[in-house]
């Protein structure tokens, strides 16, 4: 059996993520699935926060703009949510991002647009 970083975590987001769109279809606004994605988690006595901010330092200093992660679940893994028709290279340099900024080395990206429910785990490695 494969092992990997946080998976028994990532799989119950994921199954909360096919709940979701099972539920709801593809037709939706990101922020329904965000909306509706909280209600799973309570539900499940999933640990998560919402639309968690981050600082960016840049070289001596904390710039002005802040980054805001969708979720950060389990207090480890970073949840991107998108409705979008395609998935492009922006999504998973967006994703890689926030893990880097937080610290954090496990994301998913999430994509609730098309018919059957879109996902990608993304691990940071040291760049």
């Amino acid at each position: 059996m494969e092992h990997y970083l946080l998976k028994e975590e990532t799989h119950q987001i994921i199954g909360s993520c096919m709940e979701v769109h099972n539920e709801l279809g593809c037709g939706f606004s990101e922020i329904v699935y965000k909306d509706a994605l909280e209600y799973e988690f309570r539900k499940k006595g999933i640990l998560f926060e919402r639309e968690v901010q981050y600082q960016v330092k840049y070289k001596d200093t904390i710039l002005p703009h802040l980054f805001f992660a969708d979720f950060v679940v389990y207090g480890s893994i970073i949840l991107e949510v998108k409705a979008v028709s395609n998935l492009i290279d922006e999504h998973f340099e967006q994703t890689i991002n926030y893990l880097a900024v937080s610290g954090t080395e496990v994301g998913l990206l999430v994509n609730f647009r098309k018919p059957k429910l879109q996902y990608k785990r993304i691990i940071l490695t040291e760049r």
